[in-house]
């Protein structure tokens, strides 16, 4: 179940999750480089339980689950992408708000890809995962750093804006992308929260998939998914935006560069 805090949250990503559950195989492939990050991590000690935040489809939960002996557990709010989830199974997966949900077991390693930067209040949610974790177990997430250094999600957003004239600019210490992109932020957000040893790495990738997957990507998630639903002519959005992604395309390669953090922490002893 969701909390009443997080409940737009859930209905907003309970539609867009439909977009993700239809492309995730074109999302595993460009987010992979990520994935093999928190999947390497998770391998490097034995596990017994991994929670995985915002587990979406589950590629990152199921790609640990194989890599460790470990019972692995996703928890997202969109139904939607849970569904897929379940599909291919691999590990358990829970439809819940991380931010108030009680586990009833804890875990010695909780890990997110991209899943942290959305809840009402973070340092409350990062609270109850902390008492969610064993003494001394560990946080491990990669979060986006700023869309200045993210170019590509920057173009979605700017080739969408003309479909959304009356939408107000981005809070930049509400739910989004970009929430945690500030460190020395992220670090009081979590020693508050109670964890402790918090070190902040930066981690770039560079994200590829074939230029004929390019479009199927746009149409299903971000902004430029969004356009599309909502306009009449979903064909004319693609065919107004795609130009503008054009640097991104090598030959028949989309190479995407992926500025990020990888935030690690641990629950005291």
């Amino acid at each position: 179940m969701t909390s009443e805090a997080n409940s737009a949250q859930a209905e907003w990503w309970n539609a867009a999750g439909e977009g993700w559950a239809q492309a995730q195989d074109v999302v595993g492939l460009v987010l992979r480089p990520f994935q093999d990050v928190l999947v390497d991590h998770a391998a490097r000690r034995p596990r017994t339980r991994v929670l995985d935040v915002g587990c979406g489809t589950g590629a990152v939960t199921r790609g640990i689950a194989a890599a460790t002996a470990a019972e692995c557990i996703g928890v997202d709010i969109a139904e939607s992408m849970l569904r897929a989830a379940r599909e291919r199974g691999g590990a358990e997966y829970l439809r819940a708000d991380a931010q108030v949900h009680t586990f009833d077991k804890p875990f010695d390693l909780v890990v997110s890809r991209f899943g942290v930067m959305f809840f009402d209040d973070t340092t409350a949610a990062f609270r109850n995962l902390r008492d969610a974790t064993t003494p001394g177990g560990e946080l491990c997430f990669v979060t986006w750093r700023t869309a200045e250094e993210n170019p590509f999600m920057a173009t979605g957003s700017k080739a969408a804006a003309p479909y959304f004239p009356d939408a107000p600019p981005p809070d930049p210490d509400g739910p989004g992308p970009n929430r945690l992109a500030d460190p020395d932020r992220t670090r009081k957000i979590l020693e508050d929260a109670g964890w402790t040893d918090v070190r902040i790495e930066p981690l770039d990738r560079t994200c590829t998939m074939p230029e004929h997957l390019l479009t199927t990507y746009l149409s299903n998630l971000g902004p430029i998914a969004r356009a599309m639903r909502e306009a009449a002519d979903p064909g004319e959005v693609m065919a107004e935006v795609r130009h503008a992604f054009d640097g991104f395309v090598h030959g028949d390669e989309v190479r995407i560069p992926g500025a990020c953090w990888q935030v690690t922490a641990s629950a005291p002893l």
